[in-house]
């Protein structure tokens, strides 16, 4: 699963925790050794990653490796990033600095330098308190989980070898935000005139990070006005970071002031992109992928390919529908970006994502991209010609709960989620990942999730209301709490 699953939920709450996982290692800046994500840590994690690099990618004696390394503005940044980078110029491999940039920023980076690998120093969502380490392939794409757990086996060793003085690695600095905007903008998909000649006045949440270095100038190449909320790189987060509309009300106020079309919000990462309608009100971030791949799927109606989308379990149901209406079929894959990109190649997608607003344009690259989300988002109205609510009616209208049960024991974990596959064996059940129950007649899906961190196990739930989405996963929690009374 991708860094920031299971991250702390509230900017005023510290969560002093450690967590090594597959996709890197994350934690809080400052504490006790073994809680937060110290200096020795850091320098234990890249050096593994060097030594992995080495193993998954050897190269003739003399030749040498380079990786990118790109972070948010997060306060820590400067500081993790010179261990980073020191670390791995003490293991012989040239670092090529992006410096500020976003998470798919750096990975079109790894691919314009044809880099062996990039590290992502961010905390995806997470308050500022927190930084993490993300890891990259040559092709800027997250490691898989095998490739995860060697490294994490290998960090927990001490005998490190650090190259000579003679074969030390080098720096030097770039700035890819442009060359990632020149790339978005080449695409056939996206029409920068017909944006040009709507006229969008767009107001932009960038939380104090990356955001606000790189949507401003994409705005400003496709011709839209952009008035600016939050966009200075200080770190200092203004709000809770994670775009949710409990979050959002700076904006959402701004977007009513200014007029403005559409309001767009970024995380500090810039991976994840939810949008507010010109009245001030949520677009609704599971509909920011629905919206784009209804707009690229109609591009192709008539054309003859075969159709294909995918997203993670947990997301809505609606872009299953919308493909289905265009005669595509919806691929589900395990919540985690990098399970997503499996699932999209295996089938093919023409888009994917994560209903977290994350989408996935495999013509650009395999990583969620708010940028090319936004570009092709704003296509999309130029061409549609209404009002951002009014795009909004036009599709499927689900609504989505997260719950949460916690145990005593992680042992009743499975216990639980064996049961509940017995007990609805007659509707259609997904176990790659949890147990998803879908209720095809209702048009509802339940999905429980074990987290990979505490003893909880993790219930969405979506149908056409609120009420009963809340309904359904009400009757999921209780029976589960009978499962445990046995």
């Amino acid at each position: 699963m991708p860094l920031g699953d299971n991250y702390g939920k509230h900017q005023n709450i510290i969560t002093m925790t450690l967590i090594k996982s597959i996709s890197g290692i994350r934690g809080t800046i400052g504490g006790t050794p073994g809680e937060a994500l110290t200096p020795v840590d850091i320098v234990k994690f890249t050096y593994a990653y060097c030594v992995k690099l080495r193993e998954r990618r050897p190269k003739p004696a003399g030749e040498r490796y380079r990786v990118v390394v790109g972070k948010d503005a997060r306060i820590s940044g400067a500081m993790v990033e010179q261990l980073v980078c020191g670390t791995l110029m003490a293991c012989g491999v040239d670092v090529i600095k992006a410096g500020f940039a976003s998470t798919p920023t750096t990975e079109m980076a790894v691919i314009f330098e044809k880099a062996d690998g990039g590290i992502i120093l961010t905390a995806s969502h997470n308050p500022k308190q927190w930084n993490a380490l993300k890891l990259l392939n040559e092709k800027g794409e997250f490691l898989n989980a095998e490739e995860g757990a060697a490294i994490l086996e290998c960090a927990e060793k001490e005998d490190f070898d650090f190259a000579d003085v003679s074969t030390l690695g080098t720096v030097v600095e770039k700035d890819f935000t442009d060359a990632h905007i020149d790339a978005v903008l080449a695409l056939e998909a996206v029409d920068t005139e017909a944006v040009r000649k709507a006229g969008f006045k767009v107001a932009l949440d960038a939380v104090n990070s990356v955001g606000g270095i790189i949507m401003p100038r994409l705005f400003e190449r496709l011709g839209v006005e952009c008035i600016k909320v939050n966009c200075e790189p200080t770190g200092d987060f203004a709000h809770n970071p994670e775009p949710l509309p409990a979050n959002l009300t700076e904006l959402c106020e701004t977007v009513v002031r200014e007029k403005a079309d559409l309001g767009v919000s970024v995380d500090p990462d810039v991976d994840r992109l939810a949008l507010i309608c010109e009245d001030g009100k949520p677009f609704g971030e599971e509909y920011t992928l629905v919206s784009v791949a209804d707009y690229l799927l109609s591009r192709e109606k008539g054309s003859g390919k075969t159709l294909a989308t995918s997203s993670n379990l947990s997301s809505s149901r609606a872009l299953r529908d919308v493909t289905e209406s265009y005669g595509g079929k919806y691929y589900a894959a395990a919540v985690g970006e990098v399970n997503v990109t499996t699932k999209m190649k295996e089938c093919g997608a023409l888009i994917g994502g994560e209903g977290n607003g994350g989408v996935i344009y495999p013509a650009l690259h395999y990583g969620r991209d708010a940028i090319v989300g936004a570009a092709l988002f704003l296509t999309n109205l130029a061409y549609r010609k209404m009002k951002v609510s009014e795009l909004q009616k036009t599709y499927p209208q689900y609504h989505i709960t997260k719950n949460r049960i916690e145990l005593s024991d992680k042992s009743l974990i499975d216990k639980i989620l064996s049961e509940m596959k017995k007990i609805y064996a007659s509707e259609d059940i997904n176990d790659i990942d949890g147990v998803k129950i879908s209720f095809e007649d209702r048009k509802e899906w339940v999905h429980l999730r074990k987290s990979n961190t505490e003893p909880i196990i993790r219930i969405y739930a979506e149908s056409a209301t609120p009420e009963s989405a809340e309904k359904l996963a009400s009757e999921i929690k209780a029976i589960a709490e009978k499962i445990i009374k046995g």
